[in-house]
């Protein structure tokens, strides 16, 4: 099978991690794979099969001077896109997330291929603008299947458009296993470490997570909290921080490219984010055996922890509950022990194989369709 998958970039971000595995994962079982990148800057952040043909168009990026601007420029978008899409001569192209989607369904009409779209953050939270927004619901009609991480994401499309729809969780990393070097999370002492993950921006609530964490750090002076990422509110939570005293106690770690070796040494891990579309890091967190606490956030959170069974969710953006579960977590190792034996069970839960099998499906769907109807 020839699949052509079309993404903004593939710079750090769980869609584009997303892209990244499921682009290996069918180059490696011998599908014809090109994957195409749209951003000026693009930088790949995570390792690519060496059987996946990437081409970088570079073509989207910069402030439009006006509407005409904006307009004349996404139409050549489009053409160049439809050049790239045609050269690779696939039998379907996947779109990820909002504006490529836009632009793949565009630029791949008339062509003899499926076209699948899909979904990875809320959009009920997360504003692409009105003019994109209105272009959205005219244009993913015309997409032969809308793929979205989660049933609450499709529900939310499906009551205002009308398209075929299908959930498929993202694969989950299993990372690296625990050896007996790793931290002893029964032990009680000093040294504990809280990890927070994810871009430094309001929708992933780091703000909250130190707010929640300066209501107990008083009460247990030998735990620190860590945040992994970087992003545009790096200052303004270094003084939130600062503002709290809690220098000393929060360190940011900053963008890293291996996050497992400092999951592996954590007592905690805590997914803050005001709404999501799945949850990667709380699924890498899991998956390396740390008890999670997450907000109960729209939507991905509560399809992925288990309540009291290998995590605990709490009321979205209630940074009452959330120190409170911290507060209980931090006093409690044998309970962290607990759910910390069940938390790598979402591996198989949302693992490759079962991914890859639900993708599947969904092609046999859209290629049997086209086959019966012997047309486009």
């Amino acid at each position: 099978m020839r699949l052509t998958l079309v993404i903004s970039s593939l710079g750090r971000g769980g869609a584009e991690r997303t892209a990244s595995v499921l682009a290996g994962a069918w180059a490696e079982r011998g599908d014809k794979v090109t994957l195409i990148t749209l951003a000026r800057d693009d930088v790949p952040a995570y390792p690519l099969h060496p059987a996946i043909v990437l081409r970088q168009l570079k073509i989207r990026g910069g402030v439009a001077r006006h509407i005409v601007h904006s307009v004349l420029r996404n139409l050549r978008i489009v053409r160049e896109l439809r050049r790239a899409i045609q050269d690779s001569a696939p039998d379907i192209v996947i779109g990820f997330m909002d504006i490529p989607n836009i632009l793949a369904v565009l630029a791949a009409q008339g062509m003899n291929t499926r076209v699948i779209i899909t979904e990875h953050v809320h959009p009920g939270y997360y504003r692409i603008g009105w003019h994109w927004e209105a272009l959205r619901r005219f244009v993913y009609r015309r997409a032969d299947a809308l793929v979205c991480v989660s049933k609450p994401l499709l529900d939310w499309f499906q009551n205002r458009i009308k398209v075929r729809g299908y959930v498929i969780p993202n694969p989950v990393d299993p990372g690296p296993s625990r050896t007996s070097s790793d931290k002893n999370r029964d032990e009680d002492g000093a040294g504990h470490v809280i990890v927070g993950m994810g871009r430094l921006v309001e929708q992933k609530g780091f703000d909250l997570l130190i707010d929640a964490f300066s209501r107990v750090v008083d009460r247990h002076s030998g735990w620190s909290l860590k945040i992994l990422g970087d992003g545009p509110l790096r200052e303004q939570l270094q003084a939130q921080t600062r503002k709290m005293n809690l220098e000393g106690r929060v360190e940011f770690a900053g963008a890293v490219a291996d996050p497992f070796p400092v999951l592996l040494a954590a007592d905690l891990f805590v997914f803050s984010s005001r709404f999501e579309g799945f949850g990667n890091a709380l699924c890498e967190a899991m998956a390396c055996g740390v008890p999670a606490i997450s907000f109960d956030c729209p939507s991905g959170p509560s399809d992925i922890v288990r309540h009291g069974v290998d995590g605990v969710l709490v009321a979205a953006e209630d940074v009452t509950a959330l120190s409170a579960a911290m507060d209980r977590l931090m006093s409690d190792g044998k309970e962290r022990s607990k759910l910390a034996a069940r938390a790598p069970e979402v591996v198989s839960r949302f693992g490759i194989d079962r991914v890859l099998g639900l993708w599947e499906q969904t092609f046999d769907d859209l290629l049997a369709e086209r086959s019966k109807m012997g047309s486009p």
